[in-house]
């Protein structure tokens, strides 16, 4: 079997290595996933898979910093967002164990008319079958925990296959998964090329599949999936943020700061596009740029790194061509614009860059932030809803009317008012509309895609 090597992405070092899974060995795993879930006597009962998830927590909990530690040095998180990811992991599994306390089915109202008289009806919870989940690697313990952990809570079968720049958290959960109790047929780690990823995701003894990453890829296996299969994907968007013209100045620029550069600007609800009313755009754009030059870029495992590294170096090649593209089509450069390494960016800022520059169209996924200046309010929300993604967005403003306004205008799954677009809990729903999803991630809504309703009708 070939052997996949695991590199710090600031310097390239080694720091471990998987094998890869080749389809014969993934064919088995799927093969006996697929019978086990069959096998409705072989089921766990909710009991025992509530004790495996209350000791995966407990697990974690005492290895809190060397799972932090892990997620910096493979992934490029900084060690202070690295330990707030096990946190919120930790958490994510406790949320499944909640969430089986409350998660049954319920009553259908019979004796509505003469057919259903004498009838008593219900629902009940089963789970859908084998899970095949693909992660992405900007948080590779806590998205696998959101993927993984609620296939087990709900008794589905689960095969998960990380990214490959992040694969090790990902092995260490499972492995945490066994160590708790959990019997390895029920849940199998398989790191493989795109190839066996294909073949996997088309099988038709797959129910479920969970999908975060590009959109592009993520699109693609939504094509290739089997008739009966079940999917959600989590893609990502040009998040918007529009500023009043009273909103709150000095809560609202460190909060833009860690929204648009935590984790580099990796993150699928980045702030990238801010709109402001056009008098008071260039000081806005200045006072980002002023917090954001601060900010500390070095290896994420070192303590004080507040931005590490872009996941590969042809990101940076990525991010570099397309702020050089905009500046090249007008966007004034207030702070950065510079590459800083074969594997870091410079944080940077830019102020009104073209309608038609990339950085105004496509996710930038990268340590940039977007200052757009406007007069009027209606074409604002234009602007805003332009183009093929709505996700996440936010809105500043100290005035009530004009809050809800925007909640109305815009195009988005979720509208945060006076809070920066990356804000998220592990329970709330996640989804992406149009071009950036399909379903909706959280927690409690995951578990429900995993699960499915049967009805039984008595006579009495």
């Amino acid at each position: 079997m070939k052997s996949l090597e695991v590199v710090n992405p600031f310097d390239l070092s080694v720091i471990g290595s998987v094998l890869l899974c080749d389809w014969e060995q993934a064919d088995q795993y799927l093969s006996i996933a697929e019978k086990l879930f069959r096998n409705r006597k072989a089921w766990l009962p909710t009991d025992e898979r509530v004790r495996i998830l209350k000791k995966v927590a407990r697990l974690m909990s005492a290895r809190k910093e060397q799972l932090a530690f892990l997620i910096a040095n493979e992934g490029g998180k900084p060690l202070i967002d690295a330990r707030v990811e096990v946190t919120r992991a930790i958490d994510g599994v406790e949320i499944c164990i909640k969430e089986l306390s409350h998660g049954g089915g319920e009553e259908i109202p019979m004796g509505l008319n003469t057919a259903s008289a004498n009838k008593l009806a219900f629902t009940m919870r089963e789970p859908i079958g084998v899970v095949l989940a693909i992660s992405a690697f900007n948080h590779p313990l806590n998205l696998i925990v959101h993927q993984v952990a609620p296939a087990v809570a709900v008794g589905c079968p689960v095969l998960v296959k990380p990214a490959d720049d992040t694969p090790l958290s990902c092995e260490v959960f499972v492995n945490l998964l066994y160590e708790a109790g959990l019997p390895k047929e029920w849940c199998r780690f398989i790191p493989c090329d795109l190839d066996v990823a294909e073949k996997l995701v088309s099988d038709p003894r797959i129910a479920f599949l969970s999908f975060i990453g590009s959109a592009k890829v993520g699109w693609m296996l939504r094509s290739r999936i089997a008739a009966g299969t079940r999917c959600a994907l989590e893609h990502g968007g040009c998040a918007p943020v529009i500023v009043g013209s009273n909103a709150d100045i000095s809560q609202m620029i460190p909060k833009l700061v860690k929204g648009g550069f935590y984790h580099s600007g990796q993150v699928c609800v980045s702030v990238q596009r801010v709109f402001v009313p056009h008098l008071i755009a260039q000081d806005i754009a200045q006072q980002i740029a002023n917090q954001a030059s601060l900010l500390i870029v070095d290896n994420a495992i070192k303590e004080e790194t507040a931005c590490g590294p872009l996941i590969r170096p042809r990101e940076v090649d990525r991010v570099a061509s397309w702020i050089e593209e905009a500046k090249s089509e007008g966007a004034q450069i207030i702070c950065g614009g510079t590459r800083l390494s074969k594997t870091c960016y410079e944080p940077t800022v830019l102020l009104n860059p073209h309608a038609n520059s990339k950085v105004s169209r496509q996710e930038i996924f990268g340590p940039a932030i977007c200052v757009y200046s406007y007069e009027k309010i209606e074409e604002v929300f234009d602007m805003a809803n332009s183009l093929p993604f709505a996700f996440q967005s936010s809105v500043f403003t100290n005035n009530f009317d004009f809050a809800f306004q925007a909640v109305k205008a815009l195009d988005a799954s979720a509208v945060m008012i006076n809070e920066h677009t990356a804000f998220r809990t592990d329970w709330m729903p996640f989804a992406g509309r149009r071009q950036s999803g399909y379903g909706v991630g959280g927690i409690p809504y995951t578990m429900r895609d995993f699960a499915q309703d049967k009805m039984v009708v008595m006579s009495f």
